[in-house]
């Protein structure tokens, strides 16, 4: 790895892309300040996830696809996903308080109930990306959105593999982290190193085999894809819920509130559909 190392970005493109994109993160960063003020992430609209009229990506996930590309590439097919958490916006917003949460560990936030909006589960490559944006400064995370590219890195470049049984995915996925990052500092040429500038390194110099089709998927992935009939219900009490808001029958913290009591208690909620509709028609 140190041979490659030393010869490595020797006319400073790469890292001139990169320090690029990362005014941009920072541009991101202020204009939605979650990290240093979570509170406001209360006030993030619908539209700054999704428009409609015409159909069109908002300025959050805008920045994170396309201006932060260089800071990890992400691969969405179509914009299915970014409409299911318009739909669900107040449920993103709680997995926001989680990645934001100082106290809160690497593989917390990973761990955090992703699958509750439906594209965001599965190896969380999106909620990775948040997590990575929102928590760059901790030294702590790697824009490597892919477990099993970690996995492969890990046995490519560090002395140290493990093969230890993680009691969840955000547990793997924080400790081969922590090893890859560990192995960046050990030695004085990559140690130095931002650390995109390390992980473009890996998969330029250690890229990871790909034969699958990405659009195949295993039995056991479209199980964990295939929406289900309460999450086609949430989908439909989050659209209700936000129209309150946003004609002013309900606050925020109403909203949060009712899905909450939504969702603790079935029996009630064929009622609450029914309250909400009739609020609606007033």
């Amino acid at each position: 790895m140190l041979e490659k190392a030393v010869v490595y970005d020797k006319n400073g493109l790469l890292e001139a892309e990169i320090n690029k994109a990362l005014e941009y993160l920072r541009e991101f960063r202020t204009k939605y300040p979650f990290a240093e003020n979570p509170q406001i992430i209360e006030t993030l609209k619908p539209n700054d996830i999704f428009k409609y009229n015409p159909n069109q990506v908002g300025p959050f996930f805008h920045y994170l696809e396309y201006y932060l590309k260089p800071l990890g590439h992400l691969t969405i097919y179509g914009s299915h996903v970014y409409e299911n958490i318009r739909n669900q916006i107040e449920d993103f917003k709680e997995l926001l308080h989680v990645v934001v949460e100082k106290k809160k560990s690497l593989a917390q936030k990973i761990d955090a109930p992703w699958d509750t909006i439906k594209g965001l589960g599965g190896d969380e490559h999106i909620a990775k990306k948040i997590i990575f944006c929102f928590n760059y400064e901790s030294n702590k995370v790697l824009p490597i959105f892919k477990t099993s590219d970690l996995r492969y890195f890990v046995i490519k470049v560090v002395n140290r593999p493990s093969h230890e049984q993680y009691y969840s995915h955000g547990a793997e996925y924080e400790y081969l982290t922590s090893e890859l990052l560990k192995t960046k500092d050990e030695h004085a040429s990559t140690k130095k190193w931002e650390i995109t500038h390390f992980a473009r390194f890996l998969y330029n110099n250690y890229p990871p085999p790909r034969d699958e089709n990405p659009r195949e998927f295993t039995r056991e992935n479209k199980i964990k894809n295939e929406i289900t009939n309460e999450q086609l219900e949430l989908q439909e009490v989050m659209r209700l819920l936000g129209e309150l808001q946003k004609q002013g029958l309900m606050s925020g913290l109403e909203v949060r509130d009712n899905r909450t009591l939504w969702t603790q208690q079935p029996q009630e909620r064929e009622a609450l559909i029914q309250k909400f509709k009739e609020l609606l028609r007033k």
